[in-house]
């Protein structure tokens, strides 16, 4: 069963439709069991990441994610679910992230023909290997809506860049904890791949 985490941020009934057409069972929820018991757990998430940790907390999620993190189960976020991992974000100056992942989350500089925010497709380079991404070739097309990208501050744990007036750590993975800034649930079969390996992988 994948758990999908219920904080008031968006995209979640994307990301549920995704995963049964795939032919997982999927349960939306904020309870802790629930979560805990889960075979893989997905943080999607839409938003601003003050008012996200603000919801996050009063859920009493924090320390729930926190948890799956250190029992293996795989776990993914998505869009502001991948900035919500880290420790602190532009967007929100004085607001602590889940901490979970180093590095910070900074603003999209402006660039002479560039809108911001970015909405719309981007190819992926792989400067590391990632199991999300088996069977993608690098060049591969998905779905970025954001005005936020990570910089993380391990090179080793990014699998997955791609260039929009900076360079966007688009995708990391440590241990069994992995994240996109881009929407696999909006990304063609190219994010179904994506969330079918994520699928496939088990905790340790």
């Amino acid at each position: 069963m994948v758990a999908v985490i219920d904080y008031d941020a968006g995209n979640i009934r994307s990301v549920e439709k995704a995963v049964l057409s795939l032919g997982g069972s999927v349960k939306v929820t904020r309870e802790r069991e629930e979560i805990l018991s889960a075979d893989h757990i997905i943080l999607p998430g839409v938003g601003a990441f003050g008012d996200a940790m603000e919801k996050l907390h009063s859920y009493g999620l924090v320390d729930v994610i926190k948890e799956a993190a250190m029992r293996n189960i795989p776990f993914l976020g998505i869009c502001l679910g991948l900035q919500l991992l880290f420790e602190s974000s532009e967007e929100s100056e004085g607001v602590s992230g889940l901490g979970i992942l180093p590095g910070r989350i900074r603003r999209l500089p402006e660039s002479a023909g560039l809108k911001i925010p970015h909405i719309g497709w981007n190819s992926l380079q792989y400067p590391n290997p990632g199991r999300l991404f088996e069977g993608i070739p690098e060049g591969a097309y998905v779905y970025f809506v954001h005005s936020y990208y990570l910089e993380a501050d391990r090179q080793k744990i990014v699998t997955a860049t791609t260039e929009y007036a900076a360079c966007v750590h688009a995708s990391v993975e440590q241990g069994n904890v992995f994240a996109c800034q881009f929407h696999p649930e909006k990304s063609s079969d190219v994010g179904m791949r994506i969330l079918r390996n994520f699928m496939r992988i088990t905790a340790a």
